[in-house]
């Protein structure tokens, strides 16, 4: 279960390493507080209603928050997603990149890509400011650039994610970020009951990179979990 507190795990004054406490209604109440602090425009909304009609999932708002400080805080030229959807998490990482970024997005469903040009448009990003590549992520990822990049934010196929890490790490640059979307999985990644595939496959995920030498790693607790890495 590579350290995840469950909810057998009891709480004792002086807490065990890797062990939670309880999660009381003030601090569900934070987390909620802290989902909508960045207020979403006309664009974001029109990117999330076309998502949920199309049955995607989309990031939360704090979660697109948290694209937007880390794509800013590499000062972000070239930026790699996995999983366009409706532009919702694209648009989080434009406003967080330079003005002369370049966002190149991959998702397997040319439709949604189309949403996704709109809801950027609406959003005032001039159209070379995104490149869309549609395809499976697999076939797409070895044809860019090694090191090519500042920033990969993967929100794909999660039964996919340790390939993708490996694409990743050869992507990004040295000090380079990646980050993973979903791995609580609606909260079955902790749960320690029998799980299917794509959640052993997540908890797979995040001790791999938990342990890798050649990353410096945090799991933040926003949207169903952000998964962050900087490359060393």
């Amino acid at each position: 279960m590579c350290g995840f507190p469950t909810a057998t795990d009891t709480v004792t004054p002086r807490q065990p390493r890797g062990q939670e406490r309880v999660i009381t209604a003030n601090r569900q109440t934070s987390w909620a507080f802290a989902d909508a602090y960045v207020a979403e425009d006309d664009a974001l909304r029109w990117a999330r209603e076309r998502a949920r009609e199309a049955g995607l999932r989309s990031v939360s708002p704090g979660t697109g928050a948290v694209l937007r400080l880390l794509a800013a805080s590499v000062d972000a030229k070239a930026v790699a997603e996995i999983g366009t959807g409706c532009g919702v998490s694209g648009i989080h990482l434009l406003h967080g990149m330079r003005p002369d970024g370049v966002l190149t997005t991959v998702d397997p469903e040319p439709d949604h890509q189309q949403y996704a040009r709109q809801a950027f448009r609406d959003a005032g990003f001039a159209a070379n400011r995104a490149r869309f590549i549609p395809g499976h992520a697999l076939d797409v990822l070895p044809r860019l650039a090694d090191a090519g990049y500042d920033l990969v934010f993967c929100d794909g196929d999660r039964l996919e994610y340790q390939d993708y890490l490996a694409e990743s790490l050869r992507l990004l640059r040295p000090g380079g970020l990646v980050a993973f979307e979903g791995v609580f999985a609606n909260g079955r990644t902790v749960d320690s009951g029998p799980q299917p595939t794509e959640v052993l496959r997540l908890r797979e995920l995040v001790r791999t990179v938990r342990d890798s030498q050649e990353l410096v790693s945090s799991l933040l607790p926003v949207g169903d979990g952000l998964l962050c890495a900087v490359k060393r």
